[in-house]
Parts: C-alpha cells; structure tokens; sequence
C-alpha cells in the first residue's frame, strides 16, 4: 500500500512540475512574440535562460532565448550592439544544440542568426554568412521537409540576393508559397512549438503576384 501511495504521489509531482513549466513556457512565448521593445524583450529572455536553467533537458527555453537576441538585433540600429545580441543568440542556441542537435528549428534559426549578422555589415560580410545562412537552411529542411520556418527564412533570404542582384524572385516565390502550404498545415491546437514566421511569408507571397 505504502508503494502505492508513494507512487501515486510522485506521480502528481511530475505532472505538477510539468503543468507549471506548461505554463511558463506558453505566457513566456507570447511575451516575446508580443515585445515591442528591446526592454520588453531582455525581460523574456532572462526568464527563458532561468527556465533553461531549470530544464536542463529541454531545448524550447534556450531556442526562445535565442529568438529573443535576434529580435533584439533586429530592432537595434547600432552595428555593434546587433552584433553583440547575435553572439549572446549564438550563445544560448547552442546549450538548445548540445541537449537536441538534430531539431530542425534549432538549425534554422541557426541559420537566421546568420543571415541578420549579413545585414550588419553585407559588403564585407554578405558572401560567407549568406552561404552559411543557406547551408543551415538547407540542414534543417533535410532534418524536417515539414519545417515552414526553415522554408520561409531561405525563401527571405532568395528574395534578398535576387533584389542584390536584380534578377527576379522565381526561386524566392516558389519557396515561399511551399511554407505558406506548410503553414496550413500546422495543427492549431496550442503548443510550446515554434509558430512564428507566417506573417512575413505571406508579405513574400502577396510580392509574388
């Protein structure tokens, strides 16, 4: 009987200390999809590194860490200082690798942190980090051909180098109208999933006609 109990108690534990880090994770989530501001989103980045802290066998608080330092690098203006969040990104992205290597979202973001380093500096660093932003692009889509965010990044990232180099956007169109089928596709029901990245894929797709 005492068995019993003591397992019927631990199991009530886990479940509790699952549900909570549930719900961390979820408003967590959507506080850094919701961030207007740089502060707002430091704020959501200490509580998913604390968490990752935490969890030290989860990869979603490092890889939504790390989504935060390249949306700080995007809104930030100083060279130095995108800079700077790119490498703290890198950073954190890296303990989501070393705990699930092969997670195609954890490669594609990869592969956006390399692509917002371009846009710092693209005349001397244009070339290699565009080659490295598709390489892990291509990485993640052979992990996960399912992946829409790896789909739509490269399909960003084809736009740009055909306005850099002024032919038109086929290759861009045809990438983006796959991830936006691959959009729809996502189940609905709320998870800790990835579900950022549809708005901008249809802005592609709506230049495409």
């Amino acid at each position: 009987m005492k068995t019993i109990i003591l397992s019927l108690a631990l199991f009530v534990f886990t479940n509790a200390v699952a549900d909570k880090y549930t719900e961390q994770m979820a408003t967590n989530i959507q506080a850094v999809y919701k961030a207007a501001t740089i502060d707002e989103l430091q704020k959501a980045v200490n509580l998913f590194e604390r968490i990752g802290g935490a969890e030290k066998t989860r990869w979603e608080p490092y890889y939504y860490a790390s989504f935060g330092y390249i949306m700080m690098a995007v809104k930030e203006t100083d060279g130095s200082k995108k800079d700077s969040y790119l490498d703290q990104a890198k950073s954190v992205l890296d303990k989501a690798t070393a705990i699930k290597a092969d997670e195609s979202e954890i490669v594609a973001l990869e592969g956006f942190i390399h692509t917002i380093r371009a846009s710092v500096d693209p005349a001397t660093r244009g070339q290699q980090s565009t080659m490295l932003a598709m390489q892990a692009y291509g990485k993640a889509i052979n992990l996960n051909p399912q992946n829409p965010r790896a789909l739509a990044l490269m399909a960003q990232l084809q736009f740009g180098t055909a306005q850099f180099f002024k032919q038109a956007p086929t290759e861009a169109c045809q990438t983006a109208k796959k991830a936006l089928t691959l959009f729809d596709a996502v189940p609905k029901e709320p998870t800790l999933a990835p579900a950022w990245g549809r708005g901008v894929t249809e802005e592609l797709v709506k230049g495409c006609n």
